[in-house]
């Protein structure tokens, strides 16, 4: 009975975190991410001398960016959860058209300090494509074969596309993290981490090249620069304790209100301290 005592008291304190507890853990790194992208680095430029930052405060700044690593790598997690588990994906892409729309306005004013700035997407239009790409691939689902894995390679491709072209937040590397989410759902977390890794840190770094070789960069330095973006395995952490449940959630208008109406906040906050 003691050793059974025992298995049993294992077995109830065996840690559970659910959908809700992610989403959360999510919205409290990419804050963080955002704080030191808005307002950090518009400090550190300030008070740079001669262009240079502050060594100290540029250590700080950077590990406040690591940290938002994290919440881009939970929130494809959860959008494939969500895709699964949705009772209308119609409606899903909806929401994420309108919100990818109502954000763009504080995502542009946040980073760019201007209301409209086409060289940068918010993270919405990158969710909408990704979850695109997969109500396509499932529509695809009763042709077999070849032409079954043309139609889905080929909806992958026409996103990773268009997130490029649209210069979405996380480009064509985000559609990809999405699509490999939904891909490997039913592996092992190993699994996971490996292949969620490996698209993280190269579609990161063709991303880059894509973008900085013909600034002067070598393809050496690009990748150092990309690995930064492997301190998002950290998400694995809580996600190997997912337990598969929805959790009690936050009202639905938050989940999706958060992310335009927190950029605002830091546009207000910015004009606040460094009138700007």
């Amino acid at each position: 009975m003691e050793t059974g005592d025992r298995m049993m008291d294992s077995h109830t304190t065996q840690l559970h975190v659910n959908g809700a507890v992610l989403k959360n853990i999510a919205y409290v790194t990419m804050f963080i991410d955002h704080f030191f992208a808005v307002i950090m680095q518009e400090y550190l430029w300030r008070t740079a001398v001669d262009g240079v930052w502050d060594p100290q405060l540029t250590v700080l700044y950077r590990a406040g960016r690591a940290v938002g690593r994290i919440a881009f790598i939970l929130f494809a997690h959860q959008i494939v959860e969500g895709f699964l588990h949705t009772r209308s994906r119609g409606k899903f892409l909806m929401r994420l058209g309108l919100f990818a729309l109502v954000s763009e306005m504080p995502f542009d004013l946040a980073f760019s300090g201007t209301i409209i700035d086409w060289n940068s997407q918010n993270v919405f239009c990158t969710l909408f494509i990704g979850v695109l790409v997969l109500t396509v691939g499932d529509a695809l689902a009763r042709f077999q074969g070849v032409m079954y894995d043309a139609g889905r390679f080929l909806a992958l491709l026409l996103g990773c596309l268009a997130a490029y072209w649209g210069n979405t937040d996380y480009r064509y590397m985000g559609v990809l993290l999405i699509f490999t989410f939904y891909k490997a759902h039913d592996r092992c977390l190993a699994d996971k981490i490996m292949f969620v890794g490996s698209v993280m840190l190269l579609g990161t770094w063709s991303a880059n090249c894509l973008r900085y070789l013909k600034s002067g960069y070598t393809v050496l330095e690009l990748f150092l620069v990309s690995m930064r973006e492997m301190y998002g395995v950290v998400a694995f952490l809580p996600i190997a304790f997912y337990d598969g449940k929805r959790g009690r959630q936050l009202p639905k208008w938050f989940c999706y209100g958060f992310y335009p109406l927190h950029l605002l906040f830091l546009y207000g906050a910015a004009l606040y301290v460094y009138d700007r």
